[in-house]
């Protein structure tokens, strides 16, 4: 794995995956969004299924800096969270509370629901910039390549958590969310940093190293004789 350091995506590939990561990125906040008005109960404590879904994210962002390089995960996040906003608008009207509410519901602003898109894209914005800060000075200064994701992990999903949660539920208009948003946005870190640190981080080097070997492919068909 110590290897994969000197690797780097072949620069006429940059755009095609740039753009994959933007629409990756703003399907998983539109999913997020979404799910994060379906709560749960985990062991008598209130979550939401977007704490399952989020994750995804830093997982990209990580392996974008770790094969494009930090300037261009931050274009990802600059190109996504516009488009981003509107659509986890358009998505959160439509089907607010999780029902399909019909495309009539977009006639009348939903401030409850541009409060949640809102949150979403400070949320994002912040978190995400934050992990690939962390994620590049530690990837920089460390060897151990399961290091550099778990680290921007547990900063760049604490700030993105307590920024989402108190940015939209504080004094929110649904009672529910108002009495608990502290206890909610508490739990929910608590799911993403154990999906992050169990699934995601194993995942990231799988993929990594995936990814290497795939890159590493065509120079070895070409030195062949």
């Amino acid at each position: 794995m110590n290897s994969a350091h000197a690797v780097q995506t072949p620069v006429s590939r940059v755009p095609f995956y740039l753009s994959l990561l933007v629409a990756f990125h703003i399907a998983i906040v539109i999913a997020s969004n979404y799910l994060v008005q379906l709560p749960i109960s985990l062991l008598g404590f209130h979550s939401t299924w977007g704490a399952f879904s989020f994750p995804f994210i830093f997982l990209a962002t990580d392996l974008t800096v770790r094969l494009i390089g930090k300037v261009e995960a931050r274009r990802v996040i600059t190109r996504a969270m516009l488009p981003a906003l509107l659509v986890s608008y358009i998505v959160g009207v439509i089907f607010h509370e999780g029902r399909f509410n019909g495309w009539e519901a977009l006639q009348t602003f939903n401030s409850f629901v541009f409060r949640i898109a809102l949150a979403s894209f400070a949320a994002y914005v912040l978190g995400q910039l934050l992990d690939i800060q962390v994620f590049d000075r530690i990837r920089q200064k460390s060897h151990a390549w399961w290091m550099a994701p778990a680290a921007a992990s547990v900063f760049g999903q604490a700030l993105d958590t307590a920024a989402f949660f108190s940015i939209a539920f504080w004094r929110s208009a649904d009672p529910f969310m108002a009495a608990n948003w502290v206890e909610i946005a508490l739990v929910d870190y608590v799911i993403k940093l154990a999906v992050s640190l169990l699934l995601f981080v194993p995942a990231y080097g799988v993929v990594l190293a995936a990814l290497v070997r795939s890159m590493r492919m065509p120079t070895a068909a070409t030195a062949a004789p």
